[in-house]
């Protein structure tokens, strides 16, 4: 009779780590991982290099539920955080921008109505996000506002029955492509949320070029000159910056899982490459430094989805605070970043070619170690948390 330890390690699940999900949270990561292998790994490269991501992404994801999938009702899944948090594991896999795209939708712009906004905005806007029929995107970031979102210039000003907006917005996925944008402007009566549909007179998303990293998704500025909206497209129950701040955690907890997906993916590239790819006639992972990377990706990803599933029990029973993602931001967008670097090492020359999705993966999460509460935010959060004393306050 075998016994566990006669059985040999299995290399992509290296400690098991399917035993501890659910039947459910299996199918439901099976499914979208059999969905990014068919239909987005042949594509991403190409969207990387033309700085695309396509809007039937958007339409082809709502038919699946993948849109908003955390949330209850209005055409919404429903599924349970860590569920979730696999979605966006499986996505980052394919692509940062791709997953960053489908965040936004979710955890970001349709989060910030569904926790904030009227029934009326509610029926309105959700049942078509979650279908992919409507684009949402998040203004918060501004030029000189990022890690300080208080700080924004953005600003709505009472007008009888309406709000005239003005400022700009920076660095904002999905903008020009959004159908609507939940904007976080400063009032005289404190920080407010606005639904700025597009076509509204005065309201432009000029795209961003040149970039390069999230290649796979857009991003814009947001720029509101004189934008008259109507109180109606208020968010009301948003009465300070404890709105935007709240729909960040939600983003942020999905980027926990996201980035170890992004770093998986470079894992298995590295792992195949070195034991194809011969050098001085032996296998490339035959050596003992190659060896040692490897040994040091498992050890990153494996740390990586223990955390992220930690976090993802917490928030299903409703215990997971803020500073417990910091934790896992920080230490997830760091270790991944770490592995797509060492696994483009082990990729040579071949490693910066998008033949290969290791360049790609690890200037995306160059990018993703940045937004969402940059690294040095998120480990002051953290000391905040562990001394008491608040550091950048």
């Amino acid at each position: 009779m075998s016994t566990t330890s006669d059985r040999a390690i299995d290399p992509l699940d290296y400690i098991g780590f399917d035993a501890l999900l659910s039947d459910d949270e299996r199918a439901i990561r099976d499914a979208v991982r059999e969905v990014v292998r068919e239909q987005i790994l042949p594509e991403v490269g190409d969207w990387f290099d033309k700085g695309i991501l396509p809007r039937e992404v958007f339409r082809e994801f709502g038919k699946l539920g993948f849109l908003g999938a955390h949330l209850e009702g209005y055409g919404c899944s429903g599924v349970n955080a860590v569920a979730y948090g696999l979605i966006n594991h499986e996505l980052e896999y394919g692509d940062s921008g791709l997953r960053s795209a489908v965040s936004v939708q979710g955890s970001l712009a349709m989060y910030a109505i569904y926790r904030w906004g009227s029934e009326e905005q509610k029926q309105s806007w959700l049942p078509r996000m979650a279908a992919g029929d409507a684009i949402g995107c998040f203004g918060l970031t501004e030029a000189d506002a990022g890690s300080d979102p208080g700080s924004m210039r953005t600003f709505a000003k009472r007008d009888g029955d309406d709000w005239i907006i003005n400022g700009s917005k920076m660095w904002i996925t999905n903008g020009s492509t959004a159908d609507v944008a939940v904007v976080w402007a400063a009032t005289d009566d404190g920080i407010r949320g606005f639904l700025v549909e597009k076509g509204m007179p005065g309201f432009t998303a000029p795209d961003i070029h040149k970039k390069m990293s999230l290649r796979a998704s857009v991003t814009s500025e947001l720029v509101f000159q004189d934008v008259r909206v109507p109180d109606a497209n208020r968010l009301p129950e948003a009465t300070s910056l404890r709105g935007p701040l709240s729909c960040l955690n939600e983003a942020r907890y999905g980027i926990v899982w996201g980035v170890v997906g992004a770093a998986r993916a470079c894992y298995e590239e590295a792992l195949s490459y070195s034991q194809e790819r011969i050098v001085f006639a032996k296998p490339l992972s035959s050596y003992q430094l190659t060896q040692q990377k490897l040994a040091e990706m498992v050890l990153e990803i494996n740390r990586g989805m223990l955390m992220a599933l930690h976090l993802g029990r917490l928030k299903d029973a409703d215990a997971l605070r803020p500073e417990h993602v910091s934790l896992g931001k920080m230490g997830n967008a760091r270790g991944a970043l770490e592995v797509a670097r060492s696994a483009r090492s082990i990729l040579g020359g071949n490693g910066i070619t998008l033949e290969y999705p290791v360049i790609r993966h690890m200037n995306n999460l160059e990018s993703v170690v940045t937004y969402e509460g940059t690294h040095e935010v998120h480990t002051l959060v953290v000391g905040g948390a562990v001394t008491g004393i608040q550091a950048f306050r």
